[in-house]
């Protein structure tokens, strides 16, 4: 009996198992194939583009732009002061109105000079007995009345009697305080009555027509600039003006942390509409216009101190070192690392590396999207804002 038991129960598992993978071959048959691309992953159709990951990408334009090299700068006046008393004193009249134009020499402000007159007028009374003793002497030496000694000692008497009268004459001249040139006054500090030590500040006198316009450029432009080029300058507070401008003098040092050229360029203010202390967006024009191959800004991908693209080369990603120049309009131009109608990636960097296979969505070329004047305008728009100093 436990025999037949035993052979029966071997016979059940032989059979179940036989069964099981019966099915299990079956449904294994019909499922898909799991060892292909994911799910999500375009599949190529026989005949039909490759997959790739969609990006937008555009391709390398040729436009003419004008040789510039764009900076940001801050105004500052043709001539500036503070004006600042040389001797204490007590203010006693004020004779300028704050924010208004005052000439080369006239009187602005004036200290009590009571004490500083008496002093003159003793000084005036000594000179003037001295140098008749010194008459009397010189026409008693001559007919042999007195020494020569005597003669000398008249002599000095007289010399130092002048030197004291014209001690009490420069400090009565520094109670008054004159514009050392003509300006436009600014803003009192003090007033009538208030005690002033030397070297305190006063008043500030500006003159601001002409202006002038400090900015940098990078050391590699160096050969590009010199003395007398024009310039275009914009401000915020004129949005759509541009002032004319003429560089009169270039640093001779060159900064050593940012390795750049400090220039200084005087700057028309008719109407003394633009302000010291502005800032201002500087175009230096360079040379003339000529073509130039440029790329949208958002191609650009910034990597340390260099920058690179992506390109799209038989559906793959390439990723190429470039330098560019200038910067126009949302353009930069490619100086040196791509060629005419290559396609460059401008939007999905993110989601490619290098020799990704990609699908290219293409956007109007660059090209289109700006038409550089033959000639840099007189006036109309200022520059744009660019985000570093370099061409523009």
């Amino acid at each position: 009996m436990n025999r037949v038991s035993l052979a029966v129960v071997v016979s059940t598992l032989v059979a179940v198992s036989l069964g099981a993978g019966y099915w299990f071959g079956r449904s294994q048959s019909k499922a898909p194939s799991q060892t292909g691309a994911p799910a999500n992953q375009t599949q190529a159709k026989p005949g039909g583009p490759p997959p790739g990951i969609a990006v937008e990408a555009t391709k390398v334009a040729s436009i003419q732009l004008p040789q510039s090299i764009s900076a940001v700068g801050t105004l500052r006046s043709e001539e500036a002061v503070v004006l600042r008393p040389e001797v204490p004193g007590r203010i006693a009249e004020i004779t300028f109105k704050e924010g208004q134009r005052v000439e080369k020499g006239q009187v602005l402000i004036k200290l009590d000079s009571t004490v500083q007159r008496a002093e003159l007028e003793q000084a005036k009374a000594n000179l003037f007995l001295n140098k008749s003793k010194l008459d009397r002497a010189l026409d008693l030496q001559k007919k042999g009345f007195i020494s020569s000694q005597a003669k000398d000692e008249a002599e000095n008497n007289y010399r130092v009697s002048r030197a004291a009268a014209d001690l009490a004459e420069a400090r009565l001249a520094k109670l008054e305080l004159r514009a050392p040139f003509s300006g436009i006054a600014g803003l009192r500090l003090v007033s009538v009555g208030d005690y002033v030590k030397d070297g305190q500040d006063l008043v500030n006198i500006e003159e601001v027509d002409p202006l002038k316009v400090d900015f940098r450029v990078p050391e590699i432009y160096l050969r590009q600039i010199a003395v007398g080029q024009a310039l275009q300058l914009g401000a915020d507070a004129f949005p759509n003006q541009a002032f004319e401008g003429k560089v009169f003098a270039i640093n001779p040092l060159v900064d050593a942390n940012g390795r750049s050229i400090v220039i200084r360029a005087l700057v028309k203010n008719a109407g003394n509409r633009m302000r010291p202390g502005m800032f201002a967006r500087v175009r230096l024009i360079v040379g003339g216009v000529q073509d130039s191959l440029v790329i949208p800004e958002q191609a650009l991908i910034p990597v340390g101190d260099d920058l690179f693209v992506f390109k799209v080369v038989d559906n793959k990603a390439q990723r190429a070192k470039i330098d560019i120049g200038q910067r126009r309009q949302a353009l930069v131009e490619v100086v040196r690392g791509l060629a005419k109608d290559e396609v460059v990636v401008t939007a999905g960097h993110q989601k490619i590396r290098e020799g990704s296979v990609v699908k290219a969505q293409f956007v109007p070329p660059a090209g289109n999207a700006v038409a550089a004047p033959a000639t840099p305008p007189a006036t109309g728009a200022p520059p744009p804002a660019p985000a570093a100093a370099g061409k523009s």
